[in-house]
């Protein structure tokens, strides 16, 4: 129905592409931008929170705002690689993700800091503290697990053919233009929700042109090195710190069975379940703050 349209049609791309962002062809680390939260809050051991994959630092800022009346840190909320605002690179790993830790904590003065993760970003905050555990003084790891992943997060490659082969016409606005996303990708991913979180990648520019935030075609690219974090951590010794994970009981993301294997590579870790999906943060905010306040005040 949009042949009369088609020339002016623009299939969304990376936005990679645009000045804002620049490539890297090494395998540094990268600035990422952040924002802080309770500035007036103790500058020792601050929290850094990472996001999951198609996530950013605005997925955050309604916990980061509730934690910061709470607990007397400062509180970093990052946008990681290939995400957000922050620069889209050729590499993606949790390897490169600790790296880029690494970094904002040199580049902020910061000796030792308290870390949270979600899915992705969990396995990043994880990998962080096998590697480094004198910068790591605890850890809070969402819905993800460092031993295996789902059968069905191997539809990933479907979810990207899905979002790389959107095709919205430039005259659209910006909901139309997510109505029409949806309708093209919805059968690849499934859950409406997760459709959803997805669709607040899709934005908009002053030219017509609509493109995704992520840096698709990198993410896609190093979907493997995700799918197989054990093999890239078993040589690290244990991280003996504190940890909470907290998990959702509607979620496949964390095998019950696995917890054994855990905590071999996590002694010192404990196990909390939410009445929550995949989004447990967003699912069950209250209690969800809860339980990580209780943790860092210990």
């Amino acid at each position: 129905m949009f042949a009369a349209l088609i020339s002016r049609n623009l299939k969304c791309i990376n936005c990679y592409a645009t000045t804002k962002f620049r490539s890297f062809s090494d395998v540094g680390p990268v600035k990422m931008s952040y924002t802080v939260y309770g500035e007036n809050n103790a500058r020792t051991l601050p929290l850094f929170i990472m996001h999951g994959l198609f996530g950013s630092q605005r997925n955050w800022r309604g916990v980061a705002k509730a934690l910061e009346t709470r607990i007397n840190k400062m509180i970093y909320t990052v946008d990681a690689r290939n995400h957000g605002d922050s620069p889209h690179t050729s590499e993606h790993s949790s390897a490169h993700m600790v790296m880029d830790a690494v970094e904002l904590m040199k580049d902020r003065g910061i000796k030792k800091a308290c870390v949270m993760g979600h899915s992705m970003g969990g396995r990043a905050m994880m990998h962080f503290a096998l590697k480094h555990p004198e910068l790591v003084d605890r850890a809070i790891i969402i819905d993800i697990s460092p031993i295996a992943v789902p059968r069905d997060f191997h539809q990933m490659e479907e979810i990207f053919k899905a979002m790389e082969s959107v095709n919205i016409p430039a005259n659209y606005s910006l909901g139309q233009g997510r109505k029409l996303a949806e309708d093209q990708i919805k059968d690849a991913v499934g859950v409406q929700a997760t459709v959803e979180f997805i669709l607040l990648n899709l934005k908009k520019r002053e030219n017509g042109e609509f493109y995704w935030i992520p840096n698709l075609k990198a993410l896609r690219e190093n979907l493997r090195l995700f799918n197989n974090f054990k093999d890239y951590v078993k040589y690290l010794p244990p991280y003996k710190g504190p940890v909470m994970f907290i998990c959702g009981n509607q979620s496949n993301f964390v095998d019950p069975s696995s917890w054994p294997d855990i905590q071999r590579m996590f002694p010192n870790a404990e196990l909390h379940w939410l009445d929550a999906g995949h989004l447990v943060h967003f699912d069950q905010p209250e209690k969800f703050v809860n339980l990580v306040v209780e943790f860092l005040k210990r």
